[in-house]
């Protein structure tokens, strides 16, 4: 788990006018809560909170907040931005208790699917159908993502949460179904459409005869019986002329 430290100001005012002036001279109003402390109003540059909160391990993190001289243990709970602006409205953290287990939304990176049977076989298309997920865990375990092995993945089969295989200490949260889909995988129409396309010219090739192949019996009859008829017409019109 990387360690990652930033730095923020205890700030004594509150309110909206307030927020509004602080954020006009670069400031980002937040608040840390939890543990035996009561709540703390803090501020932080805007410019450094913008650039932390593009990585993605300081949304799902045990972070050092350093504040007043002192280090505190903190999770990244809540940013509310604006609308349109990029700019940061408010943010909250939580004190973490080192002995107390933590629920927290990590990340998923899917790894290996370049070799599972459903692509390198198949040309199917994997898609993610969750990018997070819910879990338990005491603050040391808590892990930065946690690895999807595509690996084993085959067309038309979908990979579900009890076949991930989890960091020790870590137990997922279960919401909604008890065993959600992570993962599926699927070969796209455009490929389904062409290997039938194929297979149906492929049929419609054996079912024609080929050419210069000989006529069957009863063709050959008729052919003759064209001929013969021909010749009597050819017979009578010589017979009127003489």
């Amino acid at each position: 788990m990387a360690s990652i430290e930033f730095t923020a100001f205890a700030r004594n005012t509150e309110g909206r006018g307030a927020s509004r002036r602080m954020r006009r001279t670069g400031k980002a109003p937040g608040i840390v809560y939890g543990g035996t402390v009561a709540p703390t109003p803090i501020e932080l540059d805007h410019n450094a909170l913008i650039h932390a909160l593009r990585n993605e391990a300081f949304h799902a993190s045990i972070l050092t907040m350093k504040i007043d001289g002192a280090a505190t243990k903190v999770l990244l709970r809540d940013v509310q931005m604006h609308p349109f602006k990029n700019e940061v409205m408010h943010v909250d953290f939580q004190r973490i208790d080192e002995n107390r287990k933590i629920h927290m939304k990590v990340p998923l990176h899917f790894v290996n699917a370049e070799v599972s049977p459903a692509v390198k076989v198949s040309g199917a298309i994997v898609s993610h159908v969750m990018t997070e997920i819910d879990i338990n865990c005491l603050p040391k375990d808590l892990p930065e993502f946690i690895d999807v092995d595509l690996s084993e993945l085959d067309t038309g089969h979908s990979l579900h949460v009890s076949a991930m295989k989890l960091p020790a200490g870590v137990t997922v949260v279960s919401t909604g179904k008890l065993d959600p889909v992570v993962a599926t995988a699927v070969v796209p129409k455009a490929i389904v459409e062409t290997e039938e396309g194929e297979a149906a010219a492929a049929e419609g090739a054996v079912a024609a005869p080929a050419e210069g192949e000989a006529k069957p019996a009863d063709a050959k009859a008729a052919d003759k019986g064209g001929d013969k008829k021909d010749e009597k017409k050819d017979d009578k019109k010589d017979d009127k002329k003489k």
